[in-house]
């Protein structure tokens, strides 16, 4: 039962960074930021560059300190750039599918950096086909840029106006030719996009993390259905659909994000920690101590801790040299490799009842190998607590969890995971519990994981 279920987490969508800064050269400014977003994409790295007449573009497979090195970063000159991290939602992680990606428009060259996921990408892919339009990637990102391409009779702005009005799905993007530098935010704002000022300059990025790395200071949130151009002019915002709701993704807040970042007026940090609150609120165990599963759960361990009056102890500790770059073993090394990713602190927790608090559960395998470890060092009990609800449907959004098989919740009961896992007793967060820690209505954020309700029709039929 429950074979084939390792990686308990989401996999990240992807990071996008922009900068417009006149009389600096920009790249390695632009490393930073991406090196600030690292954890929204593993697999390749990349940064386009302009001087104002040319653009250069360099990346990767790799993560950002692979990509890139002094000598490759002194070639690329110039005051404007924009970067991207990537994970693969939609086609696979060759160098092909790197990002920032190219093409022309009129007489200039575009080049764009995408996070989210398309749910028409199919439809349109084939529409531009019987056009005659050429692709050279699997990536959605390269449907939008041919949309775009597409409207090279209007001006740039226009064209991306006309193509928002295309395509469905999460998406926000950064834009650069020759001499402007451009953010979009979808119109249901799904995926997170904000901008800062660095000097005489402006930066925009996925999370505000990305700003406080180069030093920029955050100015606000792009809005949903926004388009913001920068250039030697200064800047101006478009609002191509009118102001309504957002509908930006929860998971943003569970996991994805960094701790550290403000993402729409919200502390990553805090929401975690009042989650954590929420759970002690909804099911206060009787034990000795309360753990994080590091270093996504600490947050909320610290909230459980704090409202419930039990001791906070870190009992786990994490090689984070494993991580995301590690290599997943063959079946029989599994345990193996958890147990080179995790390791618990014997004086602290042998003896003990313990709950241990992490922010999701996808498909517990590292939690039961976590449990097996604590069991072997002699803890008495352990009380699983997740602070959010189960996850029991596909996201087509852009993260990767892409079928119900993959999903552990949407497949047994809570009595048979509580089973397998080998837990005294497991608890989710109930959604209710979770909006309520939230400042903006439940309405303003997609939770379609948890409920089944996807916010574009497209979505319902894949």
């Amino acid at each position: 039962m429950l074979r084939g279920f390792f990686n308990d987490k989401p996999r990240e969508e992807c990071g996008i960074f922009g900068v417009y800064a006149p009389g600096i050269n920009v790249a390695q400014l632009t490393y930073y930021g991406l090196y600030a977003l690292q954890h929204r994409g593993q697999e390749s790295a990349g940064i386009a560059i302009s001087d104002s007449k040319n653009i250069n573009i360099h990346k990767d497979q790799g993560l950002v300190a692979q990509v890139f090195n002094e000598n490759n970063l002194k070639k690329l000159k110039g005051s404007m750039a924009i970067g991207h991290v990537r994970y693969s939602t939609t086609g696979d992680s060759s160098i092909v599918n790197a990002q920032p990606m190219a093409s022309k428009f009129s007489n200039n060259t575009i080049c764009l950096a995408h996070n989210g996921n398309l749910t028409n990408a199919t439809e349109l892919r084939n529409q531009l086909c019987k056009s005659k339009t050429l692709f050279r990637t699997t990536s959605d990102t390269e449907v939008i840029l041919h949309l775009i391409e597409q409207n090279s009779k209007h001006s740039l702005t226009e064209a991306i106006k006309k193509s928002m009005n295309q395509i469905k799905g999460a998406y926000s993007l950064t834009i650069m030719t020759e001499n402007q530098l451009i953010g979009v935010r979808d119109p249901k704002g799904m995926r997170p996009l904000c901008l800062g000022a660095l000097g005489k300059g402006y930066v925009l990025a996925s999370e505000s993390c990305a700003l406080d790395a180069v030093g920029a200071i955050f100015i606000r949130d792009i809005n949903p259905g926004e388009i913001i151009t920068i250039d030697k002019y200064g800047i101006k915002s478009t609002q191509v659909t009118p102001a309504r709701h957002r509908s930006l993704c929860i998971f943003e807040y569970i996991y994805l994000a960094r701790q550290d970042s403000i993402i729409d007026g919200e502390s990553v940090n805090q929401v975690r920690r009042n989650f954590g609150k929420a759970l002690a609120q909804e099911y206060l165990v009787n034990a000795d101590m309360v753990i994080p599963v590091p270093d996504s759960g600490i947050a909320a361990a610290l909230g459980y801790a704090e409202e419930s009056g039990l001791p906070y102890k870190e009992g786990l500790i994490k090689n984070r040299y494993v991580g995301r770059t590690f290599i997943q073993p063959g079946q029989n090394l599994r345990e193996l490799g958890v147990k080179l990713k995790f390791n618990p602190i014997k004086d602290i927790l042998k003896g003990q009842r313990i709950v241990m608090v992490d922010d999701s559960l996808v498909r517990g395998t590292t939690c039961r190998h976590i449990v097996e470890m604590l069991r072997q060092i002699g803890v008495l009990e352990v009380h699983l607590l997740v602070a959010s609800p189960p996850i029991l449907c596909p996201c087509y959004y852009g993260i990767d969890i892409a079928t119900p098989e993959q999903l552990v919740a949407a497949r047994y009961s809570q009595m048979e995971i509580r089973k397998y896992i080998g837990v005294d007793s497991l608890y989710y967060l109930k959604l209710n519990g979770l909006f309520a820690t939230m400042k903006d209505p439940k309405e303003e954020f997609c939770s379609a994981c948890f409920s089944g309700a996807y916010h574009t029709k497209m979505a319902e039929s894949i």
